[in-house]
């Protein structure tokens, strides 16, 4: 199983923004859209130059307090992003993830971002196999 095919079910929409934007917009825009992370683009340019997370806005905040929040995402946002392709397999991109421990991963396809997976989505996707592959296994026994 591959990244294209998460992709293929959860869609290819992704919030963006601009490594100019505040800290306080992209809470709005966590809050708003009920999701983890933004990816940090510049302009029209879908090439990735950060990520940043609600971990991200969190630390931003325990350093520098309220003020923290008018402060660019460019001072707070995570600059070197792990991303991968949509040929990645489920457990490749599952043990870069768990390795690197982070929840958020960019789909990129030659250098422009396409598409953005959770670990949420590939843990779904593995347990959604491993049922297919225990209700299969019951099915041949019982054909037996």
């Amino acid at each position: 199983m591959t990244v294209a095919a998460i992709l293929k079910d959860k869609g290819r929409d992704v919030v963006t923004v601009t490594a100019n934007h505040t800290i306080a917009q992209v809470c709005d825009l966590l809050a708003t859209h009920k999701i983890g992370a933004v990816v940090v683009v510049e302009g029209s340019d879908l090439t990735v130059h950060g990520i940043i997370s609600e971990r991200d806005v969190v630390r931003a905040v325990a350093r520098g307090g309220a003020a923290a929040l008018a402060s660019s995402v460019g001072d707070h946002m995570t600059a070197t992003v792990k991303t991968c392709m949509e040929a990645d397999t489920i457990e490749q991109v599952a043990q870069v993830m768990s390795t690197g421990r982070f929840r958020h991963m960019p789909v990129t396809q030659g250098g422009k971002l396409v598409g953005l997976i959770s670990i949420g989505d590939v843990v779904k996707r593995r347990i959604d196999n491993a049922v297919r592959e225990a209700e299969d296994m019951r099915a041949y026994i019982t054909a037996a």
